[in-house]
């Protein structure tokens, strides 16, 4: 397949079309609203968990990292040393995003060395830029090469360069939201690393909405809406590589922030009625009610003896014994999983797995061949 050379940025064409201007618009409304309803939680911590760990098991789909929920909120408060390697992979998503989000904070941009610890911190490996030839995606189920990028180290490096600039131009009147489309447009086209290109692309999609204050905190996911359009995903960028075609792209990313954000406000909506429930639950019936009680039983689905103690401050023996009542009134069910006792709180994982939620297309996938010596297969 032949390639379409990837121009620098800023682009030098019109993006900014009726159509895409109407969607914007519809996506920034969206954007406001979840930025609203996200101060109604006091402590937002219960939201960056939640949702980040959702955006890191869905953004690892689109990879077909596949787990399920209940190993999803199980690992989150294990030993990493005793997850599967499933686990351990949605595990190093939550710590990369982490990872960004901190950077971010502390520095105020993103530069191309916080993109590197990035995907260092996802990959746990220190490979770096791409420095020889012979990486290109293909069709898993036909083997054709879809796609070959920039194999020279100093193209990529320019390029990388030129997109740290792009990413960080406050004075750009271009709407953040269409930046961001062509931004992460450009990212997988360059392909910087080995492997973990799409995931630390993803990453950096919620971290450039921070930087342009269109969120405060982590708490979108749009891995889920590129899962469940995955084939029209790659055909959208493929139809820039090939016809230039930006406007359906950046459509598709637009659609794909709203409905996250509509996605996000409903998820947030389900945990305030879940906090209120529990707190009326506790307050009612308990001595050793708090504030600080109610988000420990929010901050995961699942719970431990230590992991409570630990949150509340309190000894083993106590918070084993306000688990034991908190299970004998309904509020927790207990679970035991080889040595380790979980205590589940049922009301919050239903509201966070909610029995509509769709089981992702696993048909359409592209994966990266880098050369033998350093990976023989990756997963985007």
């Amino acid at each position: 397949m032949k390639n379409r050379v990837i121009d620098l940025l800023p682009l030098k064409i019109d993006l900014e079309t009726p159509v895409i201007l109407k969607k914007t618009i519809i996506a920034n409304k969206e954007l406001g609203i979840l930025k609203g309803i996200i101060k109604t939680i006091p402590n937002q911590n219960i939201l960056i968990n939640a949702i980040c760990l959702q955006e890191a098991k869905d953004s690892s789909e689109i990879e077909a990292i596949i787990t399920t929920h209940d190993e999803l909120y199980q690992s989150a408060i294990s030993d990493y040393e005793t997850l599967s390697q499933t686990a351990k992979e949605i595990q190093n998503y939550r710590e990369a995003l982490d990872c960004g989000y901190n950077l971010l904070r502390k520095y105020g941009f993103i530069s191309l060395n916080h993109v590197c610890l990035i995907q260092q911190t996802l990959e746990k490996n220190n490979a770096g830029i791409r420095k020889q030839c012979g990486t290109v995606l293909r069709n898993i189920n036909t083997g054709e090469i879809v796609y070959t990028p920039p194999q020279s180290y100093d193209e990529i490096v320019n390029l990388m360069n030129n997109l740290e600039q792009y990413i960080n131009d406050s004075s750009d009147d271009v709407d953040p939201l269409i930046r961001m489309a062509i931004i992460h447009y450009q990212f997988e086209s360059i392909h910087p690393f080995y492997d973990g290109n799409g995931r630390t692309g993803r990453i950096i999609n919620v971290l450039f909405l921070i930087l342009n204050q269109l969120l405060d905190v982590p708490v979108i996911y749009p891995s889920r809406y590129m899962i469940l359009h995955k084939g029209e995903y790659y055909n959208r960028i493929n139809a820039v590589r090939l016809n230039n075609d930006w406007e359906g792209f950046i459509i598709f990313m637009l659609d794909a922030i709203a409905e996250s954000a509509r996605l996000a406000i409903d998820t947030i909506e389900r945990i305030l009625v879940v906090r209120r429930n529990i707190k009326e639950k506790i307050k009612n019936k308990f001595a050793f009610y708090s504030a600080d009680l109610v988000d420990a039983l929010l901050l995961y689905p699942y719970t431990k003896i230590a992991h409570f103690s630990q949150q509340l401050g309190i000894s083993r023996q106590t918070a084993a014994s306000y688990l034991r009542q908190l299970e004998d009134s309904g509020i927790v069910k207990s679970k035991q999983i080889w040595k380790t006792k979980f205590y589940i709180n049922t009301e919050l994982f239903n509201a966070l797995v909610p029995a509509s939620y769709e089981v992702p297309d696993t048909k359409t996938m592209i994966v990266t061949e880098s050369p033998a010596n350093i990976y023989s297969k990756s997963k985007n």
